[in-house]
C-alpha cells in the first residue's frame, strides 16, 4: 500500500428479497467472496416468492440492520390478507418471523467518508410512497428531507436541521445511481424480484466509515447471475399461487405477468 494511504471500508446494500431464497443465497456468496462482511437490508424481505421464512432467518444471520418494507408491514400487521398470495406468504411464517418483521425500523443512517447515508425502503414519507426511476426534480430533492417517518439526520448526534446527502432505498425493483446538486440517490434493485434484468443485484458502498472527513467514497452495482428455473421448480413444488406470473416476474421482468411496475 502506498504511503499515506489509508483502507477503505466496504458494505454491501440487498433489498427486496421477496421470499427467493436461490437468489438470496447466491447474493451473499458473492458478497462473501469479495471479503465483504457488512450487509444492510432495505426491506421486503416476504411476499412474491416461496420462503419467506428462510428468507427471513437468512437475513436474520447475515445482515446488521433490515428496514421495514412494504410487504414485511402488510404481512405482519393483518393476520387475514385480502388475497390469496398473501395469505399463502403469512401461513409461512411462525409467530416469530412476523414479530421480527413488524419491529423492524423505518431507516437506518451511517456516515461514510464524508458522506451522510440514509437508508429506507420506500421514500421519506413512508414505505408505501414510492418515487420510480422516471421521477421529478422535486421527487428527487424530497428524498433528502426530514419528515417524521426519517426524523432528524443522526437521531440527536446532529443538529436537528442536518439532511443526508446520499439517500438508498429499494422498492421499485430496478436499479440506477443518480447524482445532481452535490446529493446522490441509489436504488439497490431487487435481489429476489428485479424487473431490470434477469440477474439478482445489490450495492456496494465503499469509504471510510465513520469518518466525517471528506474521503474517496463509492457507489458500485453488483449483478449475480443465479438459477432462475431452479427457484420456480421450488416454488412450484410447494404449491406457491400464481407461481406462473412469478416465473414471468424473474424471467423476462413482469410484474405479475403483465409488465405494469412492481411493488
Amino acid at each position: 500500500m502506498a504511503q499515506g494511504a489509508r483502507h477503505h471500508d466496504r458494505i454491501a446494500i440487498i433489498s427486496d428479497v421477496h421470499g427467493n431464497v436461490t437468489a438470496l443465497e447466491a447474493v451473499l456468496a458473492d458478497i462473501e467472496g469479495r471479503g465483504i462482511t457488512r450487509i444492510l437490508n432495505l426491506g421486503d424481505v416476504v411476499g412474491k416468492g416461496p420462503r419467506g421464512s428462510e428468507a427471513i432467518k437468512l437475513t436474520r444471520e447475515s445482515c446488521e440492520v433490515t428496514v421495514r418494507g412494504n410487504w414485511d408491514t402488510f404481512i405482519s400487521r393483518e393476520p387475514v390478507q385480502p388475497f390469496e398470495g398473501g395469505q399463502w406468504v403469512r401461513d409461512e411464517l411462525s409467530h416469530d418471523d412476523v414479530a421480527w418483521l413488524a419491529a423492524l425500523p423505518n431507516v437506518h443512517e451511517l456516515v461514510m467518508s464524508g458522506k451522510r447515508i440514509r437508508l429506507f425502503h420506500a421514500s421519506q414519507t413512508s414505505e408505501f410512497v414510492r418515487v420510480r426511476v422516471s421521477h421529478t426534480h422535486d421527487e428527487f430533492l424530497g428524498m433528502f428531507t426530514n419528515t417524521d417517518f426519517t426524523g432528524p439526520f443522526g437521531a440527536g448526534h446532529w443538529p436537528d436541521d442536518t439532511t443526508p446527502d446520499v439517500v438508498g432505498y429499494g422498492d421499485i425493483h430496478s436499479a440506477f445511481l443518480e447524482a445532481d446538486e452535490g446529493l446522490t440517490l441509489f436504488n439497490a434493485g431487487a435481489v429476489g424480484n428485479h424487473l431490470d434484468a434477469p440477474t439478482a443485484p445489490y450495492v456496494i458502498l465503499e469509504g471510510r466509515l465513520e469518518s466525517v472527513a471528506p474521503e474517496a467514497f463509492s457507489v458500485n452495482l453488483v449483478r449475480v447471475p443465479y438459477d432462475i428455473e431452479a427457484e420456480i421448480s421450488v416454488a412450484r413444488d410447494l404449491g406457491m399461487p400464481d407461481v406462473e406470473a412469478y416465473a414471468l416476474e424473474l424471467r423476462e421482468g413482469l410484474y405479475r405477468g403483465n409488465g405494469t411496475p412492481s411493488s
